[in-house]
């Protein structure tokens, strides 16, 4: 089974997860968003604790509360799907104008695909393109461990939201309905921001995918009730 530590970075606490087998000295770190050097002095004294070192990173989406702390890491490759490129451009507004300067958002990536397998440190991670909340946000699906990391797309409750630059949520809604509701329903969601939940607790409780969980064969014009109007 894959080892998970998850770190809350930003004002925002956005979650900053690191996998590992047990066994290996190797680990994947996905969207790193330390923002202050004590959070990134957090993170590394955690790898260096359990001696580990990071074979790549892997960002969800490009949202500057996810990627703040790439520039931690000189030299890891960074893999992205490529239509958040403009996303990542455009989260510098965010950021004061020293750390725009010193190019902090400007660093390098390597193109996923929706569909591609990803064999990083011991670790299977099937890349899941599910644009809404970002034209190129992705979930990693471990199959292997019944997790799936799910960035912005999906939420304990919620969804991620659509009204910033590049949302559109008749994509985030496909994309649930589609690709990530499709998962078995016993699968770990580890998302972005909060708690863990799981596929079947969402396709049931969460309000934003309730109108479509009505079951086959209902009547278009509703119950009929004796007594009420």
């Amino acid at each position: 089974m894959a080892q998970i530590k998850v770190f809350r970075f930003n004002a925002l606490e956005a979650n900053c997860i690191v996998l590992r087998r047990d066994g290996r000295d190797d680990c994947i770190v996905i969207d790193p968003g330390m923002y202050t050097d004590d959070e990134a002095s957090a993170l590394k004294d955690y790898l260096s604790g359990n001696n580990l070192t990071p074979a790549a990173i892997l960002l969800t989406h490009g949202h500057f509360d996810h990627i703040f702390g790439v520039h931690y890491f000189p030299g890891v490759r960074v893999c992205m799907h490529p239509a958040d490129k403009a996303v990542v451009k455009g989260s510098e507004e965010y950021i004061p104008r020293k750390r725009r300067e010193a190019g902090d958002f400007r660093f390098p990536t390597v193109d996923i695909e929706d569909g591609e397998i990803l064999d990083i440190a011991g670790l299977r991670l099937r890349v899941i393109h599910t644009p809404g909340h970002t034209p190129g946000g992705v979930c990693y699906y471990l199959e292997d461990d019944n997790l799936l990391i799910a960035g912005d797309t999906l939420f304990a409750g919620s969804i991620g939201r659509t009204d910033l630059p590049g949302g559109d949520y008749d994509a985030l809604m496909d994309s649930l309905l589609r690709k990530v509701l499709a998962l078995p329903g016993d699968t770990d969601v580890l998302p972005g921001h909060g708690i863990m939940t799981n596929i079947a607790r969402e396709a049931m409780t969460n309000p934003f995918l309730q109108p479509f969980n009505e079951p086959d064969g209902a009547p278009d014009e509703g119950l009929l009730i004796d007594g009420l109007l």
